[in-house]
Parts: C-alpha cells; structure tokens; sequence
C-alpha cells in the first residue's frame, strides 16, 4: 500500500519561523548543522515574502492534501529532519519552484494539467530533490539574484514589476530559478527515487514530461516560464525510461498510480473559483 494512502493526518497549529538565536547557535556548533540553518532561516523568510506577494489557494481540504503527499515523500527523502512546507500559488502559469530548507511551491495552472496521483508526486518528488541536493543554495552563492521572495513571485507569475511592492527585472528571476542541466538530472534521478520508496509510480514523471512537451509545440506561451526555469528535452523523457526500464517488473507493478483519495482532491480542485485577476508583466 502506498504511503499516501496510509497517512490520514497531519499535525495542525501554525508553523513558527525559526528564531534568530536558534540559528546563532546552530552555527555556533559549525559543520552541517550551520548551513542546515541558515537555509531554513533563509526559506523561512523567502516564503513569508512570497506568501504576501503571491495570491494563494486557500482552500484547506486541498492544502492538506498536497502537504500529506508533499510531507510522504520528504520523509523518505530528507536527511537534516527539515521541516517541509507544500503551498499551492492561485495562478495560471505552469511552474513550480523549492526555497532552501524544504519550502515547495505549486502553481494551480500545473496541479491542472496532472491527471494522475503518480504525476503530481513526480512534480513534488523533483522539486524535493532539488532541495535535498542544495541546488538553490549552489544558486545564491555565485551571487544571481539577492532578493529570494520577490525574486520567486517573479518567477512563479511572471509579475516582476510589482512583485511585493519591488521592480524585479524578469531576467534576474529567471536566472536564479534556471538550474544547470546537470541539476535537473540529478533532481530526476533522486526525485524518482523518492518517489519510488514513497510506494508510488515513478512512470508519472515521465508521463508529465511528455504532456508538458506536446502542450508546449501546441501553446509554446503558456508553458514559457516553466521551460525557462525547468528546461526539459527529449534526453530527460530518456533518461527516466531507461531508469524505469532497469527496475524489477513486480516492483513496478506493485507501486501505486491513482487513489481515489487523488480524485477526490483533483474533483475539488477542479471546482475552485475563478483565477483572481493576475497582475500584468
């Protein structure tokens, strides 16, 4: 049984920002612990910017739902004891992005595009390896963009001269969420490996590349953004076919692709109100 499906709860009552002196003496100690930090204190004030920049799905029933699945495959993923945030953006563009410290965020207009349990686990499984693997950190430290939180509103909207009151020029939000090729691979590869420990189908990855792709040659302009901080190309689809293609047949065929617990989320979400009026570009 997967593990979606076994995990009925999640633990209620706000989530409080890190103190400052926590993080002063978690880098007091040195090593691991400091860097662990400073990333949850970085994320944690990212989000707190993009939250107030960002219109958000407040819907909770959809909320707990994408936090169940999201927290499910962290907790086979993560190493440092993160405390994960999954956070759905009220916009149309087809993105997604994780912050330092296990701070995910999903765009409406791709949760709309997913039609299976498998391939929405595929999208949180990739952006959960790029924060298991450090790749926005690795990002910040050559220097390409300062502001995180407004930086991520552009990002995710494409509304960067009123991201939270701040002129954001696009090509700065664009070069700090374009991972190198090498990452995207690697966020993938240790994606499917969550995904697939998470007791889900790893072959919605692939299946979500291949439906981000066809839509792209149909509507090249609703996917801009996506491709722009997530390049995908036919060598991607490969490379998760020929690691799907090396995995134990039963194995495979044991791992979950839907629940009816998804379609129950994916009906109530696809009845959500109208997109609130997104600002201009």
């Amino acid at each position: 049984m997967s593990r979606v499906t076994v995990l009925k709860s999640i633990t209620g009552g706000a989530r409080r920002l890190l103190p400052a002196a926590a993080v002063m003496a978690a880098a007091a100690a040195g090593g691991c612990a400091a860097s662990t930090a400073g990333e949850v204190q970085q994320g944690q004030q990212a989000a707190a910017q993009a939250t107030h920049a960002l219109p958000m799905v407040t819907d909770p029933d959809i909320n707990r739902y994408i936090t169940i699945l999201g927290d499910s495959l962290a907790a086979v993923a993560d190493t440092r004891d993160l405390e994960w945030h999954f956070y759905v953006v009220d916009s149309p563009e087809i993105n997604a992005f994780a912050l330092p410290g296990g701070f995910v965020f999903v765009n409406r207009g791709l949760i709309e595009r997913v039609d299976s349990l498998d391939e929405l686990a595929g999208v949180l499984g990739h952006e959960i390896g790029h924060v298991t693997q450090r790749h926005s950190v690795k990002l910040q430290q050559k220097g390409q963009i300062a502001e995180i939180g407004t930086g991520l509103a552009c990002v995710l909207t494409r509304a960067c001269s009123q991201a939270a009151g701040v002129g954001i020029n696009a090509s700065e939000g664009a070069m700090f969420a374009k991972f190198s090729r090498d990452a995207e691979h690697e966020a993938d590869s240790v994606g499917m490996i969550y995904v697939v420990k998470a007791g889900i189908d790893p072959r919605g990855m692939t299946s979500m590349f291949e439906k981000l792709l066809a839509e792209r040659q149909r509507s090249p302009e609703k996917l801009e953004a996506w491709f722009i901080n997530h390049p995908i190309e036919e060598d991607r689809i490969g490379f998760t076919l020929d690691a799907i293609d090396k995995m134990d047949r039963q194995q495979l065929e044991s791992l979950t692709r839907d629940t009816p617990n998804f379609r129950k989320f994916k009906k109530r979400f696809d009845a959500l109100p109208p997109y609130p009026p997104q600002p201009a570009n």
